[in-house]
């Protein structure tokens, strides 16, 4: 059988396919210019020969036509346009992704946004911020997304909904045109948080505007007898004066209601392309089969009794796009004197906005959850080799083969095996300077942190158990607070040991602690923790230069294990 292409083969061959359909579009976009010009002299000059011997009929016919077809040339040219820019966004994506796969990935978004003080493992282990695990995994573009994914990486998943998004993520990966549509898509017009807040807030209003029941009849009778007035005043039947008179009137009226329906357009309008963009997005997402029980339920979640989601955006941007009749000075004085124009659409939007209101929240989560999916299953498609992690349901265990730091280029990686189970286990790791005892408890923490999201880890394979990952690993002073860099340390060893007294399942990352302090204190109080740790049945795994600490018997030796790392 012969062998799957690689990522980066992958990624080759569909830059290359973009951009000869990028140069296909460009030139028809060329063609589409000459022939609106082209179109126009011509049209100029026909309906002057005609017009000037004396054949007005057909120089107005060529005039009309000349206009649909130059209406019809540009309609063509703008949809054309936005393939271009369409097609951009899909070589972008591939470049970027062929940049990542050789771990040039510090230019991307950094995530420092959603960076929180004092986190328990997020600096240590770059997390978030330049170099970050964030900007390496992260393949999402709405607001929404970006922090959904931010607070994984931050937070363990809960554990019924690990399996879940490793079975979504596997699905999607092989499916690389579709998640990079979704993408292209995504990056058009982007999502933003306050875009939903927006949105909240609205549907939060309960706007009583136009909602009494008389309003169901009295729009439908206004609009006939205006537009009944009308038809007798072309007829003769109302002297002109008179219905300017009338007119004047049907035009207060809609004028004074309008104001009211204004106000709820308002807040609307500002937002319609970004609800373009989160209705291309749904109806992607729904229209497309899935098998994974996880993907299946974000479907139908937000669906309400009268069609898909996407179906639902469209009926609001249709309403909103009937609302922006209104810049059309000239035509919207007819359709809000005679039609309550202002008046129908608002009453749509609080139809709407009953259907809908319970579902709105569930688009957004859907649209967030979707993005950290494909974030995942992008990674997994772009490290074949890297293992999905395996859930032991008691704590503690974590063992692994080929443990590598995922932020390291395979080609400087080095891979380890490790295992440690049991409560009250302290893995000791001793070694020179620079012989990779922090990279090493970096390379547990990082994997851990993927793994608690239900991603794929930089491991041959990998299993554990869940827990609240924990370090004291980077430790800076503080300025601001008068802060020494040793008192910064203690204050982190004793979020630690509160942690600890609360009895919950902990994985602790410790490297070279109480290193301002002199040889003899540090000795003593390492030991002292070690204790402490151990008689409270915690697990750690502790770099340090102290090889003393490895020969210590102060404690039941099967409750440490030593591992050496030599240059």
């Amino acid at each position: 059988m012969m062998n799957e292409p690689s990522p980066a083969a992958v990624y080759q061959s569909l830059l290359q396919e973009h951009a000869v359909s990028l140069a296909v579009l460009q030139k028809r976009r060329t063609r589409y210019g000459w022939a609106r010009l082209l179109l126009v002299l011509t049209t100029i000059v026909l309906a002057y020969v005609f017009l000037t011997s004396e054949e007005a009929l057909s120089g107005c016919a060529i005039i009309i036509g000349g206009t649909v077809a130059f209406l019809l040339l540009l309609n063509r040219d703008i949809k054309n346009n936005a393939s271009i820019a369409h097609t951009t966004l899909l070589i972008h994506i591939n470049e970027e992704e062929l940049k990542i796969l050789q771990h040039h990935f510090k230019q991307r978004e950094s995530g420092s946004a959603y960076q929180e003080l004092l986190h328990p493992y997020a600096d240590d282990l770059d997390i978030l911020g330049p170099a970050s695990l964030y900007q390496y995994v992260n393949r999402c573009h709405t607001g929404q997304g970006k922090r959904l994914l931010a607070a994984n990486l931050l937070a363990a998943l809960p554990l019924h909904s690990l399996k879940h998004r490793q079975e979504a993520a596997k699905e999607l990966a092989p499916m690389i045109a579709w998640r990079q549509e979704f993408a292209a898509y995504a990056q058009q017009t982007p999502i933003t948080p306050a875009t939903q807040e927006r949105v909240h807030d609205w549907l939060k209003n309960d706007d009583a505007n136009f909602e009494a029941r008389g309003w169901q009849w009295l729009v439908p009778v206004y609009s006939a007898i205006t537009i009944l007035s009308a038809g007798a005043a072309a007829l003769g039947f109302i002297p002109a004066s008179v219905f300017s008179f009338l007119f004047f009137i049907y035009f207060i009226t809609g004028s004074l209601l309008g104001k009211q329906a204004v106000r709820m357009h308002s807040n609307l309008t500002r937002i319609a392309p970004e609800m373009s963009t989160l209705t291309h997005l749904l109806r992607s997402f729904e229209e497309q089969t899935f098998l994974s029980p996880h993907l299946q339920l974000l479907q139908q979640q937000g669906k309400p009794g009268k069609g898909p989601a996407w179906h639902q955006l469209g009926s609001l941007k249709s309403i909103l796009g009937r609302f922006d009749l209104r810049l059309n000075a000239f035509l919207f004085i007819f359709l809000n004197s005679f039609l309550l124009w202002d008046v129908r659409q608002a009453r749509s939007l609080n139809a709407w906005k009953k259907l809908n209101r319970p579902l709105v929240a569930h688009w957004f989560a859907a649209l967030a959850e979707t993005e950290v999916i494909i974030s995942i299953a992008t990674l997994h498609f772009n490290q074949p080799g890297w293992a999905f992690p395996q859930v032991a349901a008691t704590y503690c265990e974590l063992r692994g083969t080929g443990i590598g730091h995922p932020l390291l280029h395979e080609t400087v990686r080095v891979s380890s095996d490790f295992s440690i189970r049991g409560r009250g286990r302290i893995a000791l790791v001793t070694g020179s300077n620079m012989a990779g005892k922090s990279t090493f408890l970096r390379s547990l923490g990082v994997n851990l942190v993927l793994a608690q999201m239900g991603a794929p880890v930089c491991a041959a394979s990998f299993h554990f158990s869940p827990m609240q990952l924990m370090s004291s690993m980077r430790i800076a002073d503080d300025l601001s607070e008068n802060t020494s860099t040793f008192y910064a340390e203690l204050k982190k060893l004793k979020s630690i040991i509160e942690a600890v007294h609360t009895g919950a399942p902990l994985f602790i990352l410790l490297d070279e602690i109480l290193r301002g302090t002199n040889s003899h204190d540090r000795h003593a109080g390492s030991k002292a923790l070690i204790a402490q740790l151990i008689r409270d049945s915690t697990v750690a795994v502790l770099a340090t230069h102290d090889l003393s600490l490895a020969e210590w018997s102060g404690v039941d030796e099967q409750s440490i294990e030593n591992y050496h790392f030599d240059v």
